[in-house]
């Protein structure tokens, strides 16, 4: 008998992915998740849509200016989680990529429930099922990934966290790119960074929106 929620087992998924598949330069890994799935708390995530951010290489990451107790993690091994807590209010999950001293990361922008609906739906009452994870923090809520999970290691045998390959790759004439959402400064060039990467037609996409210029302190 399948365990309880096994994607594998279900027929939703491929193999497992192990930490060679993210211990590649991120701009390979990152295209590469689109169509994998993503599986926490019983729930189950197809990716339609990442970004890829490049550690002391990229303005656009929070580890361009080195480690710090938050960013520590990305500076490990490949195949750990990142999360993250942004204005205020909402987790964002990305997963560790390259050699370690790195610190790349590909961040979960939006993906669709194909797993433990019932859950996804408990955990986003009220909201569009389109929109369950439509966005990094909404996909971050219904995987229940917080603060608690950064650090957990997705290709830990039997772990809590697992990434699958597609049952069938995501076609290459699918995939987009562009410019990375809410990006400021030199990282947010579009022509330099077009690092997030999404598949085609996707009602799960998130919307594209540059980053808002922040308003300058007064001396006063």
């Amino acid at each position: 008998m399948a365990r309880e929620h096994d994607p594998t087992a279900q027929g939703l998924t491929g193999p497992r992915l192990g930490r060679d598949f993210f211990a590649e330069d991120v701009l390979d890994v990152a295209p590469a998740l689109l169509g994998c799935t993503v599986t926490h708390a019983g729930v189950t995530v197809r990716l339609t849509e990442v970004e890829a951010y490049a550690g002391l290489a990229d303005p656009g990451s929070h580890a361009f200016r080195g480690p710090t107790p938050r960013t520590e993690v990305m500076f490990g091994p490949a195949g750990h989680l990142y999360v993250y807590f942004t204005y205020g209010m909402h987790w964002c999950a990305n997963v560790v990529c390259g050699s370690d001293g790195e610190a790349s990361a590909v961040l979960l922008r939006a993906g669709e429930v194909v797993g433990g609906e019932d859950l996804a739906a408990q955990r986003r009452a009220g909201i569009p099922r389109r929109d369950w994870t439509r966005g990094p923090a909404r996909l971050a809520t219904t995987l229940a990934l917080r603060g608690d999970q950064s650090g957990l290691d997705a290709c830990m045998p039997q772990g809590p966290l697992a990434f699958h390959a597609p049952v069938e790759r995501v076609p290459a004439r699918r995939i987009r790119t562009g410019p990375r959402v809410g990006v400021a400064g030199a990282g947010g060039d579009a022509a330099a960074y077009p690092w997030r990467f999404w598949v085609d037609g996707e009602p799960s996409v998130s919307v594209y929106r540059p980053a808002k210029p922040r308003a300058r302190r007064s001396d006063t």
